[in-house]
């Protein structure tokens, strides 16, 4: 996990969040109630994102990492979660999503990829479709994110979940997004699940 932090807080530690105001991810309180397992890493940070200042949205990002994240042999390597909490209503389909998403991780590997060779750098590639949507969503989705993993420096495609959810009486977005790279049959994505299924839109 140490090198999970080296790299979020090298680039996210501070950041800018809504007009002149300084985002401190150390001391912001998260007005919802996403859990946060011991063992899990967190990490937030402001939207615009500063690797991919094109995603047209305002807002914070909020991760858990699993415990095994950055450890290439563990059944959770590159298993997390993030939700974006986000100004006003957004309109999300598949479309939009492909294009945040290749935007997005297109910036992060070159963010945090600076060693990996050139040759080893693959475009990255996205594919997202609406599925019959769960209870509380307005839109779910799954997809996948094929991309060069700047850890182990090969090839790596994420399989993933996201969740469109509005709440009564806020003029505010959630976007929530599950990753791993096991099929979803694996137990991996019973805790992955777990966060949205838990998620309250106001902490108590």
């Amino acid at each position: 996990m140490k090198t999970l932090v080296v790299i979020f807080l090298s680039l996210f530690s501070v950041g800018i969040y809504g007009q002149d105001t300084l985002f401190d991810p150390t001391t912001w309180k998260a007005p919802y109630d996403l859990a946060s397992p011991k063992d899990w890493g967190i990490e937030r940070f402001p939207i615009p994102i500063g690797f991919a200042p094109t995603i047209p949205y305002k807002g914070v990002e909020d991760i858990r990492f699993a415990p095994g994240w950055a450890k290439v042999k563990s059944e959770e390597y590159w298993s997390y979660v993030f939700l974006w909490y986000l100004d006003g209503t957004v309109k999300m389909n598949a479309t939009a999503l492909d294009s945040n998403m290749k935007i997005y991780y297109t910036g992060l590997v070159a963010a945090a990829g600076s060693k990996i060779p050139a040759e080893k750098i693959i475009p990255v590639t996205t594919s997202f479709k609406e599925i019959k949507k769960n209870k509380g969503d307005l839109k779910t989705f799954n997809g996948t994110v094929k991309m060069t993993d700047y850890l182990s420096k090969e090839p790596i495609l994420l399989n993933c979940k996201v969740h469109l959810r509005s709440c009564k009486g806020e003029s505010k977005t959630f976007v929530f997004f599950e990753l791993s790279p096991q099929t979803f049959t694996h137990t991996v994505w019973i805790s992955l699940d777990k966060f949205w299924l838990d998620f309250k839109c106001k902490t108590n």
